[in-house]
């Protein structure tokens, strides 16, 4: 075959189907030669970091560019978005709670690990961390990858261009078509990037690690299963009044797959833009919404909060009353909005939810250790989770407002 066929077959192949492939290599190569593992991790080294980086710059162009050139006679549809965000993440924290006293699920605990920052001791210290990244230096927020910061500044700068020129403005508009080409390059990669990625993965973490966890981790994914085949499907159907599993199937497929071997809600903003493109959304308001989602919309950080302090109470045979565990859902919610503004993410939130029940941080912290075993499977979940109910979320509300006009 020639190399002109060979780029015309590629072409004409769904990239979720190229994605597959190489899913299915990397899985074969690290069985059948794991010694080649290493070298092509790199692969897959070179993918997540093109997407982490061209990420803050794709967000902070994209969001200038709808903020300037905001028709205010199209109404954006953030407000229900949020509400789906606020909803579907309370929601995945009750089903943790419900499937771990259904379940209870006592450790045998393990050395702490040293986390590199100490746990928040309060609710109000997650919420105050979440306030301080709005007002950061928008350099420092693009080259940290704060999308709150970022989010803040490009609002900003969009609402002051709105004021400029047609020429400002259209530079503007340039400037975000060119960042999206370029997103859609590095989207091409996506199969070899995953090939990479599954390969070094399964030879690397085998499966010796987590056996003794396996109970933990059964309600863990069972319960993150639950909230994305039985709780999203519900709050979709609810605001496009249709059967929702086309739409929850597709945004799974391209967007949850991406985001549980990249394991980074960041990285899977272009994976996201792109596939709102594709469904044809509302530009203005998945440009903000999506985003916006990787930074709040934590239904899998509430999956593995709730989860993991429940097993936290279980090993003490500590009792969990029904007050408690209400309690327990609205702090594993309001913790996980507030995740991304914690060095270590939803794991060393799990001490701050811990001391509902008294239990000391020295155990916690042998808790969160555990989170860190576990956390090939767990954090590769929790991400897919989060990210395809951030695109599945914006789909379902600009859905249903095209149909009501």
């Amino acid at each position: 075959m020639k190399l002109h066929d060979f780029f015309n077959v590629l072409n004409r192949t769904s990239l979720v189907v190229q994605i597959f492939i190489g899913l299915i290599a990397g899985i074969l190569v690290a069985l059948l030669w794991p010694s080649m593992a290493g070298h092509i991790e790199i692969l897959g080294q070179i993918f997540i970091t093109a997407l982490k980086s061209v990420a803050p710059v794709l967000v902070f162009i994209l969001v200038t560019a709808a903020i300037s050139n905001y028709d205010s006679n199209q109404p954006t549809h953030i407000k229900p978005i949020l509400v789906l965000y606020m909803v579907g993440t309370l929601g995945a924290a009750i089903v943790a709670v419900i499937a771990s006293l259904l379940f209870p699920t006592p450790l045998a605990l393990v050395q702490a690990a040293e986390a590199a920052t100490a746990p928040p001791s309060n609710v109000a210290e997650v919420l105050k961390a979440l306030v301080l990244s709005v007002v950061d230096n928008p350099v420092k927020a693009i080259a940290n990858a704060n999308f709150i910061g970022i989010l803040a500044w490009a609002i900003g700068l969009g609402i002051a261009l709105r004021h400029a020129s047609n020429t400002t403005r259209q530079v503007v508009n340039d400037l975000s078509d060119g960042v999206s080409w370029i997103i859609k390059c590095v989207i091409r990669f996506a199969p070899l990037g995953i090939f990479g990625l599954v390969a070094s993965t399964v030879a690397s973490a085998g499966v010796d690690a987590l056996m003794g966890y396996v109970r933990l981790l059964a309600v863990l994914l069972g319960s993150m299963l639950v909230v994305a085949f039985v709780v999203n499907p519900i709050i979709v159907w609810w605001k496009i009044r249709r059967n929702p599993f086309p739409l929850v199937w597709q945004c799974l497929r391209e967007s949850g797959v991406t985001a549980f071997f990249t394991r980074s809600s960041a990285a899977n903003i272009p994976v996201n833009m792109n596939l709102a493109e594709r469904l044809g959304l509302d530009y203005a308001t998945y440009s903000v919404s999506i985003p916006l989602g990787a930074t709040i919309n934590m239904a899998g950080a509430a999956c593995t909060i709730s989860v993991l302090t429940l097993a936290a109470a279980h090993t003490l045979n500590i009792p969990v009353d029904f007050g408690s565990a209400l309690l327990l859902c609205v702090v594993s919610a309001v913790c996980a909005c507030g995740a991304s503004g914690v060095a270590g993410g939803s794991l060393l939130l799990i001490p701050l939810a811990c001391s509902l029940f008294n239990i000391d941080t020295n155990t916690a912290m042998q808790v969160v250790a555990i989170g860190f075993i576990i956390g090939v499977i767990q954090d590769s979940a929790e991400t897919a989770l989060n990210s395809s109910t951030d695109v599945l979320f914006t789909a379902a509300a600009d859905i249903a407002a095209k149909e009501r006009a």
